[in-house]
């Protein structure tokens, strides 16, 4: 059973018992929509996602190569690792480890934790589907059902505020 939300650069959905697949156009190429994807964190997440939270987040991050983090800095340069890059091939494919439980707390074993596949596909010079695979939530233990659900609003959330940022890079 999945979501369709109509609109040429709308983001669409669908759901299984542990995966959600989002995708959405982007006005750009698959080049942009990898840069602003991976380089511009801080400027599209949303800030309640994090450990920080908005009033004292400073930067979200992803080291760039494999074996890289995804991180956030927060108050007083304190760093918090949330995931770890499996794979890094701009601008077509990355994937990386979400190691952030049900319960919001850091999931250092990656075997138990999901993983996020994040393809840039052009369609054109100027367009590029971009397609999210977060799977494995069967990982996340007795929660996962309701995890998968959470995240099915957060990823539709995430990704209209990327393509915001994609359409306004200076407005965010």
């Amino acid at each position: 059973m999945g979501q369709e939300i109509d609109g040429p650069t709308a983001v669409r959905q669908d759901v299984a018992r542990y995966s959600l697949r989002s995708s959405l156009l982007v006005p750009a190429s698959a080049e942009r929509a990898f840069a602003v994807f991976t380089g511009a964190l801080t400027d599209w997440w949303v800030p309640e996602y994090t450990w920080s939270g908005p009033a004292e987040l400073v930067e979200l991050g992803v080291e760039p190569h494999a074996g890289g983090m995804l991180y956030e800095i927060g108050p007083h340069g304190f760093r918090a690792d949330w995931g770890r890059v499996l794979t890094w091939d701009p601008p077509r494919r990355l994937v990386f480890v979400w190691q952030i439980g049900p319960d919001r707390v850091p999931v250092p074993d990656p075997a138990r934790a999901s993983e996020v596949e994040v393809l840039f596909l052009p369609e054109g010079p100027e367009w590029t589907r971009v397609e999210v695979a977060h799977r494995h939530f069967d990982r996340h233990g007795a929660a996962a059902e309701g995890y998968r659900e959470a995240l099915t609003a957060g990823w539709h959330e995430l990704l209209t505020r990327y393509l915001s940022c994609v359409l306004h890079p200076h407005d965010s």
